[in-house]
């Protein structure tokens, strides 16, 4: 499964043979858990299980914050209108650190006991639209003297109840529809549903992900399409172009003190590098005029001082904890469409899932992984209601296509991303000076990364037979529809009117959400249409998975510490779909073949015999 995007012809970007390349061991400091690799993982820079030293993981973690600060800022900026927020910028902020340290949480649960993959979790947009459409209800309207901002009085108790008793509503139905999703994912429901996915589910959902935001991607480049391009040639400079070119770096080893070596950052840090320097490059012209100071004028959202007030107004220090806003509410008609948002996203992650496996050089994971990531995904939401972002969690796909543009999969470095959005949500100076990077760099990013992700769904037709007629059909239908009916349906809203309100909820969401569309006509019909398994890809696709080695396998997604073959080997845990499944002469389980071993010794067999038969 080798990612057509991850080519390098230095596998090691801190490798130090003799030419003087810096080494990863002199701090002391080495891979750690390294093992052989496969020609996919030879490709990286970093492997899943590999260690970088803590300064690149820490350097790589925020480069991973940056990616999703767009999203991450972006959901609760959204929201803040509805829940009668807008001319209240400090609680704005107070939001936005919510939402980085929950996700934090979430990110550090899901790496080391969700699917385990490399994967940053944060603020998803599928709990946006139906969350505005609960907000839009008579009930739930603003009144009209929060819109006026000479009348809003941002301290006054009654404020302060008009968007506490709104949000509180959203902590509660997001809880609720929380639920839903970890029974799916904890019960083995999505794991059973793998058997009957493929490649031609697979590809459309994660192109999916990416094609349909061209829009929002192109609205935020085109608000200085100069300082985008800049962005989008400096990304591409460094992560194609210079990507194998050692740069000296002084460095200070145990055993030769001060020195210099060489270090290919272009390829580990071409994100951040051309978000710093085109940031940088906007507060120079701010700070000389260049950009105009109307706020109609084009160009005006370049300027770095645009977002100011959040920076002037927040806190130093604040600790977010749940309840925050107060004891939440649910309603009936919230639950339903968030529910409807919890499936997009289930089918989201997913696809995520194994385009993340691709691109680190991990086998494909397996059911007792998936079903688990899927239920600490609900339990984020739930984390994310009780502290009351407003909003759920879900798999960052823009962090997916970051890992393929950098090659650097470690887990750490997630690891590292997570303690960074921790950091963030706790020192709201700090997050609200990343808040402030203008909107045309953040568009330039997302041009990027989401071609990379688009390429990466596309990529797993390679196992499908694409000289069949019935294969081209099914994925050209499915990508179009997941393009056209969203579409449709956004621009005639009250064409879909069933005279249920939940109904209509539920309706909206699912069919303005490009990967659902696509994803599920795919699965519908790659099951429907008769084929052979080669011609699916689908013989391909399970060859894939059970040629990995089982112990890379087991490694990579068992629990840590031992948990499962150490320690909790009880019988029981063999039932849980979500536990990792002890393998043959694992402690606490006796397999077939020690079955088949004992017999034979016990029957004076011979050895060789015996030993065959372990094999």
């Amino acid at each position: 499964m080798n990612s057509a995007i991850t080519s390098c012809e230095h596998p090691n970007p801190s490798q130090r043979g003799d030419d003087g390349m810096l080494s990863a061991h002199n701090d002391g400091q080495g891979k750690k858990n390294s093992q052989p690799r496969s020609p996919r993982s030879s490709q990286l820079a970093y492997a899943i299980l590999d260690t970088p030293p803590w300064y690149l993981c820490i350097f790589l973690g925020i480069q991973h914050f940056l990616t999703a600060l767009g999203g991450l800022v972006a959901v609760p900026l959204i929201l803040a209108k509805d829940l009668c927020l807008q001319h209240d910028p400090l609680t704005q902020s107070y939001l936005i650190s919510t939402i980085f340290f929950v996700s934090g949480i979430c990110t550090l649960l899901q790496v080391f006991f969700g699917v385990r993959l490399p994967i940053l979790q944060g603020g998803t947009f599928g709990f946006v639209a139906p969350s505005l459409a609960m907000l839009s209800l008579p009930d739930w309207r603003c009144p009209e003297w929060t819109l006026n901002a000479s009348q809003v009085n941002i301290s006054s108790p009654e404020f302060t109840e008009e968007w506490q008793k709104r949000i509180r509503e959203l902590q509660g139905v997001i809880m609720v529809a929380s639920c839903v999703q970890m029974l799916v994912g904890f019960s083995g429901l999505i794991g059973f549903l793998m058997r009957f996915i493929g490649p031609l589910t697979i590809a459309p959902t994660i192109s999916l992900v990416a094609l349909p935001l061209f829009d929002s991607a192109g609205n935020d480049a085109g608000v200085h399409w100069g300082i985008s391009a800049m962005t989008i040639f400096l990304i591409v400079l460094f992560s194609q172009y210079l990507k194998n070119i050692a740069v000296p770096v002084p460095i200070y080893g145990r055993k030769e003190k001060c020195h210099t070596s060489k270090f290919y950052l272009f390829q580990v840090f071409p994100v951040l590098l051309g978000l710093c320097i085109s940031w940088f490059l906007c507060f120079v012209f701010t700070v000389t005029n260049t950009f105009p100071s109307a706020p109609t004028a084009y160009g005006y959202l370049a300027r770095t001082d645009t977002k100011g007030n959040v920076l002037s107004q927040a806190p130093w220090f604040r600790f977010p904890y749940p309840g925050q806003w107060g004891l939440p509410t649910v309603s009936l008609a919230g639950v339903f469409g968030i529910i409807a948002g919890v499936i997009s996203s289930m089918v989201e992650s997913v696809g995520d899932y194994y385009a993340c496996a691709r691109l680190v050089g991990a086998p494909p994971p397996p059911k007792h992984a998936i079903n688990r990531g899927i239920g600490i995904e609900g339990l984020g939401c739930l984390l994310a209601g009780a502290w009351g972002t407003g909003n759920g969690t879900t798999s960052y796909s823009e962090n997916v296509g970051a890992l393929g543009i950098t090659r650097v999969g470690s887990r750490m470095v997630i690891v590292a991303a997570g303690c960074v959005l921790l950091l963030m949500g706790v020192f709201g100076k700090i997050g609200a000076v990343f808040a402030t990077i203008p909107t045309p760099v953040i568009g330039g990013l997302y041009l990027v990364m989401f071609g990379v992700i688009s390429a990466v769904g596309i990529s797993n037709l390679q196992y499908v037979d694409m000289n069949s007629s019935r294969n081209i059909f099914v994925f050209g239908f499915s990508i179009y529809c997941g393009l056209a009916i969203p579409n449709w349906v956004n621009k005639n809203p009250d064409k879909l009117q069933t005279g249920i309100l939940q109904l209509d909820q539920v309706l909206q969401v699912l069919l303005t959400t490009g990967m659902f569309v696509g994803g599920f006509l795919g699965f519908l019909l790659d099951n429907t249409i008769p084929g052979s398994l080669e011609e699916r890809g689908l013989l391909s696709w399970n060859q894939i998975q059970e040629s990995e080695d089982t112990t890379k396998v087991s490694e990579i997604y068992n629990f840590p510490c031992g948990i499962g073959t150490k320690f909790c080997t009880s019988s029981c845990t063999r039932y849980l779909p979500f536990w990792p499944r002890l393998e043959h002469g694992g402690k606490g389980e006796m397999g077939v073949s020690q079955l088949t071993l004992v017999s034979q010794i016990s029957s004076g067999k011979h050895s060789k015999c015996a030993t065959e038969t372990r094999m």
